[in-house]
This record gives C-alpha cells, structure tokens and sequence, in this order.
C-alpha cells in the first residue's frame, strides 16, 4: 500500500472556520502538512512550539491579535525566517502594502483561486530550498575550514574567484555549454572543495614541515573522502548543485596533462568546475601565507600559473584568468585577512 507522505508544514490562520476548511482542502490535495489557527496568539504560539514550519498563510483582521501584529511578532522574533502569505479581501489595498510593509512576503485575493495559491506556495518552498541550501553549504565548509585552519577569508575568495571565472566564460566561451545557473551553483558550493579534510589527522593538517611520502597519500585522500560524501548526498537527494559540489571536491587536483589525483583524468575528462575550481584555490594557496609557507606577490602567482597552463590548468581558463585578472586582485583586496573590507562586486 503506497504511504502519503507529507512534504511542508503550512501555518493557516484565519478566523472564518469555512476559510480555514477551504485552505485545507486546497493544500491537502497537493500534500501539506496542515496546522491551523483562528487568531495571531493561537497561530503565533503554535510557530514557537513547532519551529520547523516555515509557511504561514494569514487573514489580517482577526480577533486577539490580528495578522498585522502577527507579521511583526514574526519578524522581530529570533527563528528561522518564515515566508509569509496574506489573504486578503477584494478592496484591502492598503492593509496589503501595510502587511508587506511589516514584512509578509507575497499575498492572494480572496475568493482564492487555488492553482494560484498553489503557484505561490510553490515560489515560497524554493526560495526556503534555496535558503537551506547556503546553510548547509556554509556549515559544512566552515566545518572544513576551522579543522585545516586556512587562512581567514579563503573560502570567501574561492567563492567570488570562481564565480569570476565561471561568468568569464559563459560570456567568452559558449561553445563549453555553461550556463548562468552552473555559475550560480559553482559559486555557492566552491567552499565544500576541502570537505574531506576534516577527517584527515591533525598531525598531518596541520605540519609545518614538509609531508612525507605516507603523509602526502593520507592528505590527498581528502578529495575522495569528501567526493564520496557529497556523491551519497546527492543519490539520496538529488540536489543538482550536490552534483556540482562532487565533480569539485573530488577531481579539483586533477591536471590537465593526467599527472594529478586521485584519478590521473586527462584534459576534457575532468569535469569544468573542477578545472575551474583548480586555478581559484592554487592561486589563493600561493598569495596567501600558510603555516607551511609565507604569501607570493600576485605577478608570481600568475606567472606560476600561466607557465601551468596545458599541464597543470586548462588552457581556456588561464586565459579566462588573465582576461579577469584585475578583478582577481581587487578581490585580494578587499577580502584581506588583515581585516574585512566589504565585497562590492
């Protein structure tokens, strides 16, 4: 026997019982998880009480408390955010701006027509995906970085120097089929590429000296112990930006020529965002200081790179690189780990 299986939790508030009961069969048919509440203490109680609903769908004249104090409450209390959709009625005009002004998020006019609510309630549950995306991806990368203890900002400029690069060639290179979306997920999943350090041993993590042999092979292992966990995330997920995070952790010391690791893949075999992901974290490694090493200047660095270019690096992105390199040195800039200067680009 198949088992019905509830995907979000909704919040609906409203005093009319016949509104609530017509809410309910709408969102019932399409599998929500259904609280209700007939006014804003009711409603705003049950939020406390079950932090994990994120939806709530409110009248805004109500008894007790009505839904404008409601979106206040929520607002300016410390929870995870909450979207918010009002119901109005035909000729609240002002009431709506007011509740958006106090910050709901979106509204529909009542009679509700219910495959527009459904449509709104389905941008409400991708932009929460969204939001749960970058906070899995921040902890886990904040995860890896206070293990290997990388320099402060490291993560912040892979982030912005793939992203670089990926819209570099979106624009340069259409013949490689990347989309603005991939440049987008690039991006956001860059810091996940050292993942598999954190169950590498400390007193290889962090050696001031030079590794040995044994120790080199346990510290390259990080890239398949972090690949194949994102690979599970993503078969029991099917997030495609996990796809993305993969193809980085696991193949971002892979070579053009086929010298690299884990795999020896050649050329065109290593997937894009790790060539791509490859020159962002050798160039942030090398103008950086580390506990094993002091920082080079950036003309260095980017003759190190260039030289690298066919062996180490895919050709077409040191080109990339060298089309964008001031914007790489503005980035240097303005994420020094001497202190934070805000990002403005």
């Amino acid at each position: 026997m198949a088992i019905s299986v509830k995907h979000n939790k909704i919040l609906i508030v409203d005093d009319d019982s016949a509104q609530r009961l017509f809410f309910k069969m709408v969102l019932d048919a399409y599998n929500y998880e259904i609280f209700e509440a007939d006014n804003g203490v009711e409603a705003y109680q049950i939020l406390k009480d079950n932090l994990d609903i994120r939806l709530v769908l409110t009248d805004l004249n109500m008894p007790e408390m009505d839904g404008f104090e409601l979106i206040r409450k929520i607002r300016t209390e410390e929870r995870r955010y909450t979207y918010i959709l009002v119901a109005s009625s035909a000729g609240e005009k002002e009431s709506v701006i007011k509740a958006l002004d106090l910050g709901a998020n979106d509204y529909v006019s009542k009679p509700v027509v219910p495959r527009e609510l459904q449509l709104r309630l389905d941008g409400a549950s991708r932009l929460l995906r969204l939001e749960s995306q970058d906070e899995f991806i921040i902890s886990m990368a904040k995860m890896a970085e206070y293990r290997s203890q990388e320099t402060g900002f490291h993560l912040e400029r892979v982030k912005v120097y793939t992203q670089i690069l990926t819209n570099d060639l979106v624009k340069m290179k259409p013949e490689l089929g990347i989309s603005g979306q991939f440049a987008l997920e690039i991006s956001q999943v860059s810091p996940l590429h050292d993942i598999g350090k954190v169950v590498i041993p400390d007193k290889i993590l962090h050696k001031h000296a030079h590794l040995t042999t044994e120790e080199f092979e346990i510290m390259k292992s990080h890239t398949t112990l972090g690949g194949d966990l994102l690979l599970e995330l993503y078969d029991k997920t099917g997030a495609d930006y996990l796809q993305v995070a993969y193809d980085i952790a696991m193949h971002h010391h892979e070579k053009w020529d086929g010298s690299g690791y884990p795999y020896g893949l050649l050329g065109n075999d290593i997937p894009i965002a790790a060539r791509i992901m490859a020159i962002a974290d050798v160039y942030d490694a090398m103008i950086c200081k580390r506990c094993y090493k002091e920082s080079f200047g950036h003309d260095f660095v980017k003759s190190e790179i260039v030289k690298g270019g066919g062996r180490h690096f895919d050709p077409v992105v040191v080109e990339s690189f060298l089309r964008q390199e001031d914007l790489w040195l503005t980035v240097v800039e303005r994420f020094d780990d001497s202190g934070k200067v805000e990002n403005k680009i």
